[in-house]
């Protein structure tokens, strides 16, 4: 089976690896003093702490792994430099429904962060949106309905 392609900016890229560097260095110490720590309050069959710590460890892990995994298969792709949405573009919206305006930035799945504005381009949002032009109105498939959004501005 094909491995999962990870569609990334060289920005969300950088951060990335960052992460990673920083869950093996800082994360794995920080983790081998907690569970030093906690083998020191002696019997680790009623420990929280030490279950608390391998927990934690677990998570880390884990996340090194995810980490590994998407930057191996990463895939980086840049804004083409026309006038359409693609990925990295910063693109402000306006809900014809409401007047609703919102400014997404169009990164891959493994960057995207709603609270932050970035959307992935797999999202219904982001899906509309890719090779649209200022100006367009796209059309959004949601649960609640289909949602109409005109752009604003492609930055």
């Amino acid at each position: 089976m094909a491995a999962k392609t990870f569609k990334m900016t060289a920005e969300g890229k950088a951060e990335l690896e960052k992460e990673l560097d920083t869950l093996k260095t800082e994360g794995r110490i920080d983790i081998a003093e907690k569970l030093k720590v906690a083998r020191s309050y002696g019997d680790l069959s009623e420990n929280s702490e030490y279950d608390e710590a391998k927990s934690e460890q677990a998570k880390i892990e884990a996340r090194i792994s995810e980490l590994e995994y998407q930057l191996e298969n990463a895939v980086i792709v840049d804004s083409v430099g026309s006038n359409a949405v693609s990925m990295g573009s910063k693109v402000t919206v306006k809900r014809v429904s409401d007047g609703f305006e919102a400014t997404y930035e169009i990164v891959g799945f493994a960057q995207s962060n709603p609270t932050e504005g970035k959307i992935s381009d797999e999202s219904p949002v982001g899906m509309a949106l890719m090779g649209a032009k200022q100006g367009d109105t796209v059309v959004v498939e949601a649960p609640i309905g289909n949602l109409e959004y005109e752009i604003k501005a492609i930055d």
